[in-house]
């Protein structure tokens, strides 16, 4: 009796193991700006499997413009955005609960024609200068307060400003239409490959106005509430990102899978926004990232008003993700 018994156990045992389901991944949808760097490292992640390996599904949905990622994550049709902690600081001092976990520390540039006569910031007097983005663009405000600062040139009254696109403003740039342009790192990279040089980089600014290291400006923002309330998710997503960022820091041939996303019709563009994009991956702990932060949002505070930062005096507590800790 007793074998039979025996048996009958481990035949029962093993049919409740066969009849319980394999634990399904949590999907974690993504919104992105279809041609933006944040793609390259979510197809990294895709390619290599890292989502699965942290039991999550990535779930990557193209869109068409930094408000409509806004938009999706407002709304609730997407979980995580990538944006700036500017807007985070802003959206909780309103009431949202969105939260910020660093991305990228690449931020822009003034980019001149390698031949021009402009050697510092104080030549910029007179001339026409082509900014990406709005006169209440973050860049441009922390480029402000630096030239005030160092150089006592106020570069809203003491320059002419040409506000737009950065693909338009390149146009322009390359048909000598302005004398320098402020834009965004990856459009920066592609100027510096077609023979620009940089004049001043953002990344230097911020030291300057007292940060004590790189500042990460973008990172993959979500809603505290949701992330709480899947905390498995969210640890493995962000665990996925810095799997892919090692990958992409040490691998050509990662960047190879990630070529067709990148548009670089040629090497030198291809090389530039590769090494731009290695120079922006963070190094830098949460907390010395919101230190740096909650310095910088004085100056922006200061230049673009509550039109920009909205009604906090201060950076926004929580704006930072601290694992879910207060």
């Amino acid at each position: 009796m007793r074998p039979a018994l025996l048996a009958l156990l481990i035949s029962t045992i093993a049919g409740l193991s066969l009849g319980q389901p394999a634990q399904a991944a949590t999907k974690v949808t993504v919104g992105v700006l279809k041609f933006g760097t944040v793609s390259w490292m979510l197809d990294t992640i895709h390619r290599n499997g890292l989502d699965k390996a942290e039991g999550i599904e990535l779930d990557v949905v193209p869109l068409a413009s930094t408000e409509a990622t806004a938009v999706g994550l407002q709304g609730g049709s997407v979980d995580i955005i990538a944006t700036d902690w500017l807007w985070v600081s802003r959206e909780r001092s309103g009431g949202a609960d969105f939260t910020f976990s660093p991305f990228t520390t690449a931020l822009g540039a003034i980019m001149i024609p390698s031949d021009s006569p402009i050697k510092t910031l104080a030549d910029l007097k007179g001339k026409k200068l082509g900014v990406a983005g709005g006169p209440l663009d973050k860049s441009w405000l922390l480029m402000v307060a630096y030239a005030l600062r160092t150089a006592n040139l106020d570069l809203r009254t003491e320059t002419t400003q040409v506000f737009g696109a950065p693909p338009l403003l390149a146009e322009k740039a390359k048909q000598g239409e302005i004398d320098a342009v402020l834009t965004f790192w990856p459009y920066a990279a592609r100027l510096e490959a077609q023979g620009f040089k940089q004049l001043i980089g953002v990344e230097d600014v911020v030291s300057e106005l007292g940060a004590r290291g790189e500042v990460a400006m973008v990172g993959y923002v979500f809603s505290e509430t949701w992330a709480k309330a899947n905390m498995q998710a969210v640890d493995g997503f962000l665990r996925a990102a810095a799997k892919a960022d090692e990958l992409l820091a040490t691998s050509n041939e990662a960047w190879q899978a990630v070529r067709p996303l990148m548009q670089a019709d040629d090497e030198a563009t291809f090389e530039a926004l590769r090494r731009r994009y290695r120079e922006g991956i963070p190094e830098r702990s949460i907390t010395e990232n919101e230190n740096d932060a909650k310095i910088l949002y004085q100056f922006l505070r200061e230049l673009g008003g509550e039109k920009l930062v909205g009604p906090g005096p201060d950076l926004a507590p929580g704006t930072f993700w601290k694992g879910g800790k207060s």
